[in-house]
């Protein structure tokens, strides 16, 4: 086991190294060269559409959702113990510098995530029950006619879902639980199995009907319950930020004693981490997104930007501000407790807020990978392939509660690094469709298409 362990090990060093996130960012770099800044330009626009329209009364259509159920579908699977436990591993393996690069991975990771969603819809097909299907294996087999590739992400998709967004995170429910309040991880698995199964064989519409409702309380608890924490204290803020700018490229990250943390060593911690929690250019997110009622695929694109500003900048900031005023970090803390112990160091139960988060977190992650990982394997496989595949993964959920997952953790993050190759390739490949679309939009984006032929012939 220690050999398989070790290999691994060394394997995820490799699928995440320096290749990979130079893909990530660039792909980046590339989409916010080419929309000539987006997430910049129309960044008030975007919010004005986007936050400020989450609530607002929107008929899905037939085999669809509704946009913000859509990217409550997406945000459930992305908000999750990365934005917790992600942060705090990047704090300790990168030092306070590693935040700082974290926000350059997100906001090159707008525009890829943007242009993941905007080639999501624009791509997407009816299946045979009806329902709206995308993701990157329609935008690489349709767009790119390459349906070898499309298939291979399919593939890793639909395995992946039961490491990162199955096993590991019921792992996460179980083992917080336990240790939180002496909950056994039998009786967490039972409940959980349940819970889950109740919602997911109910299929997307019950997915996002949960999602919708899950994700805005959720969020909204564990960012005030930080904010509160901020302004307390409120006379370490500035230094906080001051650790974190000055650490990031210092060859020596030596803010907070990280004496020998190197500057690629921060910079890595920072991007893996951040693509970890925002999921911009793996191709997970677009294919709930896929499913929203919209007139026009870059109107779904601006709820992409939405996503990683919340999930990155806003979610994952207000932790790693929290961890950095609490003067709790060093280089040998343990990452899976250092944002519970530093909530609860500044509120009374401040490290409740967290288990509660982590809790729900997790749990929305479960409920929004089973739906991107039932969308591959019926892309692969066919619709017959969707029950079976649900009954699986439920059963993969309480195995999560009650084993030892070491190996899965290392597999999960090999798989869900191995989905950006193909996903990326699509991307890139497509970046002239993703303009020509965003130029139709904002052309004049308060008209309404009444059809998709009014921009399909942007496809070509």
């Amino acid at each position: 086991m220690n050999n398989i362990q070790e290999i691994l090990s060394k394997l995820d060093a490799l699928v995440w190294g320096i290749p990979l996130l130079v893909l990530l960012v660039g792909a980046g770099i590339i989409m916010t060269t080419r929309l000539k800044g987006l997430q910049i330009r129309k960044f008030i626009y975007i919010l004005k559409n986007t936050f400020l329209k989450m609530f607002s009364k929107t008929e899905a259509e037939e085999g669809a959702v509704t946009p913000f159920q859509a990217v409550s579908t997406a945000l459930a699977a992305t908000v999750g113990t990365g934005n917790i436990v992600g942060v705090a591993t990047a704090l300790i393996a990168g030092g306070p510098g590693a935040i700082f690069w974290m926000w350059i991975a997100a906001f090159f990771g707008m525009a890829t995530k943007y242009a993941e969603v905007t080639l999501s819809v624009a791509y997407r097909e009816r299946n045979s029950e009806g329902q709206w299907a995308g993701g990157p294996m329609y935008y690489i087999d349709k767009g790119l006619n390459l349906a070898w590739l499309g298939k291979l992400f399919a593939f890793l998709a639909a395995i992946a879902t039961f490491g990162i967004g199955n096993t590991v995170q019921a792992n996460a429910i179980a083992g917080v639980l336990n240790a939180s309040f002496g909950v056994n991880k039998m009786v967490v698995g039972a409940i959980l199995t349940i819970l889950v199964a109740f919602v997911v064989m109910g299929g997307l519409k019950s997915i996002a009907s949960v999602t919708e409702k899950l994700v805005p309380f959720m969020a909204a608890l564990y960012l005030i319950a930080g904010i509160i924490i901020l302004v307390l204290n409120g006379s370490k803020v500035p230094g906080a930020f001051g650790a974190i700018f000055s650490s990031a490229f210092s060859a020596k990250a030596a803010a907070g004693g990280f004496i020998g943390v190197g500057l690629m060593q921060t910079i890595r911690a920072g991007v893996s981490r951040g693509v970890f929690t925002n999921e911009a250019g793996l191709g997970s997110s677009p294919i709930a997104q896929a499913s929203a009622t919209t007139d026009h695929p870059c109107r779904q694109g601006m709820w992409g930007v939405f996503e990683v500003f919340i999930d990155t900048i806003l979610v994952c900031t207000i932790t790693s501000l929290v961890i950095l005023t609490s003067g709790l970090l060093s280089p040998d803390a343990d990452a899976s407790i250092l944002s519970a112990t530093a909530f609860g160091a500044s509120i009374s139960h401040g490290e409740w807020i967290v288990t509660l988060g982590l809790v729900l977190f997790a749990f929305s992650t479960i409920l929004g990978w089973e739906y991107y990982g039932e969308t591959s394997i019926r892309y692969l496989l066919g619709a017959k392939s969707g029950l079976p595949y649900r009954i699986i993964f439920i059963i993969f959920v309480f195995v999560g509660c009650v084993a030892q997952l070491d190996t899965a953790w290392l597999l999960a993050d090999i798989l869900n690094g191995l989905m950006a190759f193909p996903n990326l390739i699509g991307v890139i490949g497509l970046s002239t469709v993703v303009v020509k679309l965003t130029n139709d939009f904002f052309g004049d984006p308060e008209r309404i298409r009444t059809s998709p032929e009014e921009y399909k012939h942007l496809l070509k």
